[in-house]
């Protein structure tokens, strides 16, 4: 693999309450070779998100720290939130950015999850491109049960066991998702009334899986106390985000809602920005500079 390539990496962690935890996981991410792009605190899905991007030897050693420090923090059975989650670092994806493949993202996948299991005793599924798998390469077949379901699942049934270590999972820490994708746009609506039945169906008609808007996935949620449709958009050449605003919008209509504004965690890349555009103004203070990720890759933010 080419050592000037960079790849990104974006871990998502089982804790959105606690800002001096979620800093030391951060802290944890300082590698030589690794810019730290954003991270953010989600307290109404008790998650919090990391975006890194690096070498691929530095960007291994910092998600593998990372998972780490969340195993020695987190515990997961006194955590609750909305999001579903396996582990304490839950989901560890890397991202093909400049000069690296899919495939050599799957390779790095693979590496960290050897490294997570040998280091901190916390098993893994691969998933994406990583997948071992058929049935593993969708995150949320992987996920399905929780942390909860899983735990229990792992023991009795042998297609449910971790892909390296297990078969039971990590007492507290629970077990990650490792995997290699493209780039993911993680895009939340909020309804100007708090009215969940109207998200649900909302996030029922526009995701893939019920046959709505390709390459996107959706729940319907009450995030602090507030409707909120959660969307994970996983091909936005495809389906562009003004394509999925629009159809949002439209069935929020139908529904009898209205759109109050929206929410970006993590980075967008530039082709899937577009200046001006309705989805953008929707979202609460969106500034370029902060939130496109050619942009933060030359301006990185400061290790806290």
């Amino acid at each position: 693999m080419n050592p000037e390539a960079i790849i990104e990496c974006v871990p998502n962690f089982s804790e959105g309450t606690d800002e001096a935890r979620v800093r030391q996981i951060v802290a944890a991410t300082q590698v030589d070779g690794v810019r730290l792009l954003d991270w953010s605190l989600d307290t109404a899905h008790n998650r919090s998100v990391i975006t890194l991007a690096g070498s691929p030897e530095g960007i291994v050693e910092a998600a593998v720290r990372a998972a780490g420090k969340a195993a020695q923090l987190i515990d997961l059975t006194t955590q609750n939130g909305v999001h579903p989650r396996i582990g304490a670092a839950d989901v560890i994806p890397f991202i093909p950015v400049s000069g690296a493949s899919l495939a050599e993202c799957a390779v790095l996948a693979r590496q960290a999850g050897l490294l997570i299991w040998r280091r901190y005793g916390v098993p893994v599924y691969f998933y994406g491109a990583a997948a071992a798998r058929p049935d593993r390469i969708l995150l949320e077949d992987v996920r399905r049960g929780q942390f909860e379901g899983l735990r229990d699942a792992s023991r009795r049934d042998a297609a449910r066991r971790p892909d390296i270590g297990g078969p039971d999972l990590h007492p507290t820490a629970g077990a990650s998702a490792v995997g290699a994708r493209s780039f993911l746009i993680a895009y939340n609506i909020h309804l100007q009334q708090p009215d969940i039945a109207a998200a649900r169906a909302i996030a029922r008609d526009i995701r893939a899986a019920n046959g709505g808007l390709h390459g996107v996935k959706a729940i319907g949620v009450l995030a602090n106390g507030r409707a909120q449709v959660s969307m994970n958009v996983t091909d936005f050449r495809i389906t562009p985000m003004h394509h999925v605003y629009a159809t949002v919008h439209h069935l929020a209509q139908r529904h009898g809602v209205l759109i109050q504004d929206a929410e970006l965690i993590g980075l967008i890349p530039q082709a899937a920005y577009e200046e001006g555009a309705e989805w953008v103004r929707q979202i609460t203070g969106f500034d370029p500079d902060d939130k496109v990720l050619e942009r933060k890759l030359d301006s990185p933010i400061a290790w806290p």
